[in-house]
């Protein structure tokens, strides 16, 4: 999409999101106690949805076991090999699911909120090509084979990335705007994507390995991946719940934030660290998944309205339900191999986002 679009969309994103009676979700339909028992029934539903498809991850896979044999292993774990099976590769893929889905589905919340662009996503800020720069330099240069040696590269990429388009969205004596975020995020985004490809163009090893990465995968993920990625996304869901009610503020423009005793310069760039660390730390370990990030807070939105605090909450439900059912579609018709998630996810997130864009006119041409 153009940036000329994405400014439009920018511009017209602050009219949509000001009064909260315009909202059309169902959970706009009632207020007081009502709408709040109805968000609090939706987030238990979420929650009971959660818990039912991490069972069928572990249960469902390329090799059929039956249920009674997984939940029997699963509590009383006994060393054979249908129980390595499931707590040496199916539980920590499950666990990582869970988290790469909570830590992509806040980060796009987060970052639409930031930028009062509904078309925004975590890559927006340069987050995913950072990255998978920190991948292809940790391949090419220092000849780094292993899952859990792409991370740390990826992480610092993913950083460098965010505070290179936050600099730059800064230059001056002016603050980082949404606008000038947006025209930063596309101009290292294009930096970076030119940079990786001319390295792997160059190295044929590199652009082989590097391939299994970038389409985005939940397997081959052990529990290392797992306690690594998981401080680096606390973090950041701790930083991005305290920003939802500055958040709230912002939506109705900068100088009403400001009004409201909102510091719009430091709540921006809060929350760009919590993308950077959200975003930074999903890619890094599953690899760049698309369309979770700009779809799932728009199901939200639908759902409870514009108040950023339920958008989080309800986004960090509904994006690992779908990640986790993608991966395990993805099991299903992939057997006796597999479908990576980031292809599961793209099949389906297109169709959604587009639905979604129809139906709330979010796309102004």
């Amino acid at each position: 999409m153009s940036l000329s679009v994405e400014s439009r969309v920018v511009q017209g994103q602050r009219d949509q999101e000001r009064p909260a009676e315009k909202t059309t979700g169902p959970g706009a339909r009632g207020s007081g106690r009502t709408g709040a028992a109805f968000r609090g029934l939706g987030l238990v539903v979420g929650l009971a949805a959660l818990v039912l498809v991490g069972l069928l991850s572990i249960w469902v896979g390329t090799r059929g076991i039956p249920f009674t044999a997984t939940w029997n292993v699963l509590w009383n774990p006994d060393g054979s090999e249908t129980s390595v099976i499931i707590h040496d590769y199916r539980i920590p893929r499950t666990l990582l699911g869970l988290l790469v889905g909570t830590a992509l589905g806040l980060a796009g919340a987060l970052m639409q909120a930031l930028t009062r662009n509904p078309l925004a996503d975590p890559g927006m800020l340069g987050v995913n090509l950072g990255a998978s720069a920190g991948v292809v330099i940790a391949i090419a240069f220092f000849g780094v084979a292993a899952p859990l040696g792409y991370v740390w590269f990826a992480l610092a990429g993913a950083a460098a990335a965010s505070v290179g388009v936050h600099l730059l969205g800064s230059s001056g004596r002016k603050l980082a705007s949404p606008e000038r975020l947006v025209v930063a995020g596309a101009a290292v985004t294009a930096v970076l994507y030119a940079f990786n490809w001319a390295i792997l163009l160059l190295n044929p090893r590199a652009f082989d390995q590097f391939r299994f990465w970038t389409v985005g995968s939940l397997a081959g993920r052990y529990y290392d991946i797992v306690l690594m990625a998981l401080p680096f996304v606390g973090v950041g869901l701790l930083v991005a719940l305290v920003l939802a009610p500055s958040l709230n503020a912002l939506a109705m423009g900068d100088q009403m934030g400001r009004a409201l005793g909102v510091n719009v310069g430091r709540t921006r760039a809060l929350g760009a660290v919590a993308v950077m660390l959200l975003c930074g730390a999903a890619t890094a370990a599953a690899g760049p998944i698309g369309f979770v990030g700009l779809a799932v807070p728009h199901i939200a939105r639908f759902v409870v309205g514009p108040d950023q605090r339920w958008v989080f909450a309800y986004s960090m439900l509904i994006a690992p339900v779908l990640l986790i059912g993608s991966d395990i579609l993805g099991r299903v018709l992939g057997a006796p191999g597999e479908v990576q998630v980031g292809i599961v996810m793209a099949f389906i997130g297109a169709p959604l986002f587009i639905a979604l864009c129809r139906r709330r006119k979010l796309v102004m041409l």
